[in-house]
């Protein structure tokens, strides 16, 4: 795909996953949890994170179901989702979700498509521009995928 054919303007950004909740945001995890509300809405590279995952997060039954047979791969891109909501549940209500953390903001991503090959490279907290050439690399491995 060439710079030609990509969309102008802020359209995709990266966001920084630690495992395993990178991995199990491909296999149908929503939504993604975090601190603080996000009002950018778009497509964004699902980055995994360098750290390594916790034993005991692994160990959690609906984790381990999820990542069953999965390579946790760190310090790369391994996807792509759009990002379509950010949300809060209301005090006292139930989690939307089994994967909604309390009094988290939940980010609601849908279209999830994994990489076939993960692309290495640096994230960082909070949403984060990626350059042109990652999103090129990232684009040659789906065809199909039309922003």
């Amino acid at each position: 795909m060439s710079a030609l054919t990509l969309p102008e303007g802020d359209w995709i950004r990266g966001i920084t996953v630690r495992q395993p909740w990178a991995t199990c945001i491909l296999a149908g995890k929503r939504p993604e949890n975090r601190p603080r509300p996000w009002s950018w809405r778009g497509w964004v590279l699902l980055h995994a994170g360098k750290a390594k995952p916790e034993l005991a997060v692994l160990r959690e039954p609906l984790v381990a179901r999820t990542i069953r047979g999965r390579e946790l791969t760190t310090g790369a891109v391994i996807g792509v989702a759009r990002l379509v909501d950010c949300h809060q549940d209301p005090d006292g209500s139930p989690p939307c979700t089994p994967w909604a953390e309390a009094r988290s903001w939940h980010l609601v991503l849908t279209d999830v498509q994994e990489l076939p090959l993960p692309v290495p490279v640096d994230g960082q907290l909070g949403p984060w521009n990626p350059s042109l050439d990652l999103v090129e690399q990232v684009l040659q491995q789906l065809p199909g995928f039309r922003p």
